[in-house]
């Protein structure tokens, strides 16, 4: 990390090192064509084909790095943006779709608390020292009297805190809750929910490369979620086509050599094109087309 200072003047991008969000971030930077060869045991690789240097930082560290350092844009996890207490400090650009999670307060399945109020007064184990410590505050609060709930803090296998009788009770991520289940918890609250997300600096270096990588990123989202898909239909049917396929904006309609059909093309959700397909069909469109997108700008 001390060969930061010699950089020369690039836009700093942070993304996580290692953990959940690693492998997503890696195919991310692929599809926007930010390419990088990374030495081994270096957290710094120089992006060849734009000014851009990445950071591979722990995920829980890059939104105070981008809120308070020299670090332009960074991807980490809401919930790491929310326990670094940055969303005052950041620009949260955009969604990105996968990492998604949820921070729950957990207690054994058996003889465990029913609400989170049966909490006040016990220890509650956890790695998010910041929010538990913010909604156990509130929740103390609103309980009265003298009992405080203690925080403990554990860097990892939260989990197994109840069953090692460290905790009453744990905060911590679940994403399919299969971890959950088989250390004997279950969740009674949720805290907040999660995803991975681009955030940029408040006062960035480079605003112009931030709003293009932005875009670029944009875009490779976009191809992810949709499929291009053309058709001709009557024209007399052209309002029920448009419902079935608005498009991001609306679709895009030409004519035909035949002036009672017209050519339609739209991007739709992947995850729902079958459908479409079918509703397409009903209403009389013919030669109906798909296309996938490796890329695009939305």
């Amino acid at each position: 990390m001390e060969l930061i200072k010699d950089l020369p003047d690039r836009l700093l991008f942070a993304v996580p090192k290692k953990g959940r969000l690693h492998t997503s971030c890696l195919s991310l930077l692929e599809g926007a064509d930010i390419q990088f060869h990374r030495k081994n045991r270096l957290d710094i690789a120089l992006v060849k084909n734009l000014p851009i240097a990445l950071v591979f930082l722990p995920a829980g560290d890059i939104a105070k790095f981008v809120g308070e350092g020299n670090v332009d844009l960074g991807i980490t996890g809401q919930d790491m943006v929310a326990e670094a207490e940055a969303q005052d400090k950041v620009s949260e650009i955009l969604e990105l779709g996968f990492g998604k999670c949820r921070l729950c307060v957990q207690v054994p399945v058996k003889n465990g608390a029913a609400k989170v109020e049966d909490l006040v007064g016990k220890r509650i184990a956890t790695s998010f020292e910041g929010i538990s410590s913010n909604f156990f505050k509130d929740i103390d609060a609103k309980a009265g009297g003298d009992k405080k709930t203690e925080l403990v803090f554990v860097s990892g296998s939260v989990e197994a805190a109840c069953a090692l009788g460290l905790a009453d009770g744990i905060v911590d991520l679940v994403e399919s809750g299969e971890t959950m289940q088989a250390a004997g918890l279950h969740d009674i609250e949720t805290i907040l929910s999660s995803q991975a997300v681009l955030i940029a600096s408040r006062k960035p270096k480079h605003p112009e490369l931030v709003q293009t990588i932005a875009g670029r990123i944009k875009g490779v989202i976009a191809a992810q979620k949709y499929v291009y898909i053309n058709y001709n239909v009557e024209r007399k049917f052209l309002k029920e086509a448009s419902h079935i396929t608005p498009g991001r904006q609306a679709p895009t309609v030409s004519p035909l050599e035949n002036p009672d059909w017209v050519a339609v093309s739209s991007m739709v959700l992947k995850n729902n094109v079958a459908q479409t397909m079918d509703d397409l069909e009903a209403i009389g469109a013919r030669d109906i087309l798909l296309f996938a997108i490796q890329n695009c700008r939305v």
